[in-house]
């Protein structure tokens, strides 16, 4: 048991890539000897960025109320190859060598700007009828799923073909993969999130976050 983390409370982590959210927990429980452990929101592998880690039953109990609050995001959307997945795990399904100006790219956004429709990845861990759909993805079949109503504030930050950088404000249930998705489908580009940073979750920012590699470290 490591002393330097709390037996019970909040603990912001900034969660390294290629580490899922659950060995983050898993990591914390080691370190703590506390079996309660819950989190705020998961993060893909290969996303990093603020997770919030919720010690002890009185703690886990408000993972709802994080849940609710708007996120904040950097993404990297790669234009020009559509995947299975809508990132960089899934497998090529389209590729264009189609290049979008900076005027197009700057139009298509406004479409993605203050509330919109947007309908959950069959790669999610959403449940519909009782099922997650990442399982059924996983087995081939894909069924229809209702648009939920989400509310995006976007920023260019940067382009430069195949690659564009977004800053990213969002309401709860927003999956930023399908955006990148959809984004290359009004292109007519494709395209998928090739990368992505949880700069914050509710209240808590990247400064307010420990490095996640610390739970993994033995010392």
């Amino acid at each position: 048991m490591n002393n330097f983390f709390p037996s019970t409370g909040i603990l912001p982590c900034n969660k390294p890539p290629q580490k899922t959210s659950f060995s983050l927990v898993a990591a914390l429980r080691k370190k703590t000897g506390v079996k309660k452990i819950g989190h705020a929101g998961t993060l893909d592998p290969f996303a990093s960025g603020v997770m919030i880690l919720l010690i002890g039953r009185e703690f886990t109990r408000q993972a709802d109320q994080f849940l609710m609050q708007d996120k904040e995001y950097e993404a990297t959307v790669q234009l020009g190859t559509q995947t299975t997945t809508y990132d960089p795990e899934g497998e090529v399904v389209f590729q264009t060598d189609l290049v979008p100006t900076l005027c197009q790219i700057e139009a298509a956004l406004t479409h993605f700007q203050g509330e919109i429709l947007q309908t959950p990845p069959m790669f999610s861990a959403k449940k519909i009828g009782g099922k997650k759909l990442y399982k059924l993805a996983r087995k081939g079949i894909e069924i229809e799923r209702p648009k939920v109503i989400v509310k995006l504030q976007i920023t260019l930050l940067s382009y430069a073909y195949p690659l564009l950088k977004l800053h990213i404000t969002c309401s709860k249930g927003t999956y930023i993969r399908a955006l990148a998705h959809d984004i290359g489908a009004h292109l007519g580009t494709g395209a998928h999130l090739q990368a992505l940073i949880r700069l914050r979750s509710g209240p808590y920012t990247l400064k307010d976050c420990i490095d996640g590699n610390l739970l993994y470290n033995d010392t």
